[in-house]
């Protein structure tokens, strides 16, 4: 097979892992040095700007062949797909070839098992091993770790790659014993933790004056959780999210909702759960790491779905109106990131403009805030909701889209990592 026809199939099979962003990564520079794959100083931020430009990586499989039979992947042994595998030295030669002609600013690596896990991981070190020390690559690296393989091995590959990461796929045991018989989501977490453990000695040998430079390792790592392959409600989905945060500090939890595949598992549900489901655990996500928030109140026993109709912001704060309205000039600074509609860098603007002035809504204009979402919550100098009549019984009935809009929303496409940006400017 010719080496065009390899990259179409194996960077089609790698099409379904999301975690594939690149934000948080150390940034390089070759000037002053003989390194190819320089980011100029400016480094990788994210797989697509916030103005849309996309930065691109190469994504591929070193092989879509694979030992294990997981019901929910394409690549699974028992499925009929067209198998092919690369060479080191091919993913070497690609990655080179594409960055010299500015096709690309990194590579993201993942593969199939073939053999055992320690054979597949010595290959998927291999590329990285001859980028970074025969060629000098200065760009971005991405490898997709295997937690059955030795941590010898996965050491190894943090100390060449820039991002590592390991899919947890499902966030029950249950869930892939009947669906991923071969993984084991405690050997998972086992692998993280290790990871974790050299992230944080790499970061304390840093910190010591006079200490020779610690060797390079990779600054964090990602995951992805598949949603409606089996079923786990959002609330499970949710807790070991924040379970993998706390846990194990990881950067960041992708949710890839589950999509059908050619001749599918009789074990796997025949429709997709709804796209919009997969962005409202990303804004439930981002309140965990940025709002304060906890599961148990995203979540409740009762409803441990997410609303489809509203954001998760906003579902919480009708369920508890007691908390509003949040004076603007007096509330703290934890009240203020529940108000629904005032993102993380308007509350610090609010916190540093009351110090000069009683704020009114002419003020949150010039902020951008959107008005109809916060009016309900807030008092201003020049505002009180009882006073415009926005504190019944009706107030949720306010914000639900018409019915013809809640179907265009339902079929939107899930946000990219600049659209999950602009949300902690202020939309939620």
């Amino acid at each position: 097979m010719d080496l065009k026809h390899k990259l179409e199939i194996l960077a089609d099979a790698a099409k379904y892992d999301a975690s594939c962003a690149s934000s948080g990564a150390a940034r390089k520079d070759s000037r002053g040095s003989a390194g190819v794959g320089s980011t100029g100083g400016a480094g990788i931020c994210h797989s697509y700007a916030p103005d849309g430009r996309c930065i691109s990586l190469l994504k591929v499989l070193l092989t879509n062949t694979c030992l294990y039979d997981c019901h929910y992947c394409i690549n699974r042994r028992s499925s009929n797909v067209q198998r092919a595998r690369f060479t080191p030295d091919e993913v070497v030669r690609l990655t080179l070839d594409f960055y010299k002609r500015n096709f690309i600013e990194g590579l993201f690596l993942s593969s199939g098992i073939i053999r055992s896990a320690d054979y597949t991981m010595e290959l998927v070190i291999d590329v990285a091993r001859k980028l970074r020390e025969e060629h000098h690559f200065r760009g971005y690296i991405h490898l997709k770790t295997i937690p059955e393989a030795s941590p010898a091995l996965i050491e190894m590959a943090g100390r060449y790659a820039d991002r590592i990461s390991i899919n947890i796929e499902l966030p029950t045991q249950q869930g892939l014993t009947k669906l991923a018989p071969e993984k084991n989501l405690a050997r998972t977490q086992e692998a993280m933790g290790h990871i974790r453990r050299k992230i944080d000695e790499r970061h304390a040998e840093k910190r010591q004056p006079g200490a020779p430079k610690p060797p390079p390792f990779a600054t964090g790592q990602s995951t992805q959780m598949l949603v409606g392959a089996d079923d786990s409600t959002d609330a499970v989905i949710l807790r070991r999210a924040d379970v993998l945060y706390g846990d194990y500090r990881l950067r960041r939890v992708y949710y890839s909702g589950f999509s059908p595949i050619p001749e599918p598992s009789s074990l796997l549900p025949i429709k997709p759960p709804p796209l919009v489901r997969e962005h409202r655990l990303y804004q439930a996500d981002w309140l965990l790491r940025f709002y304060g928030f906890k599961v148990d109140e995203i979540t409740t026993d009762a409803a441990p779905n997410l609303d489809l109709q509203l954001d998760p912001k906003l579902a919480w704060a009708l369920r508890n109106r007691p908390t509003f309205p949040a004076d603007i000039n007096k509330a703290s600074r934890e009240i203020l990131l529940r108000v629904p509609g005032l993102g993380v860098r308007n509350v610090e603007r609010i916190l540093g403009a009351r110090r000069h002035t009683r704020l009114r809504l002419a003020d949150l204009l010039r902020l951008r805030v959107p008005m109809k979402k916060v009016l309900p919550f807030i008092i201003a100098a020049d505002h009180t909701p009882a006073r415009l009549g926005l504190d019944d019984d009706a107030l949720r009935a306010r914000f639900l889209p018409p019915p013809k809009q809640a179907e265009l929303d339902f079929d939107a496409p899930p946000p990219v990592a600049g659209d999950i940006d602009s949300v902690r400017s202020g939309e939620l």
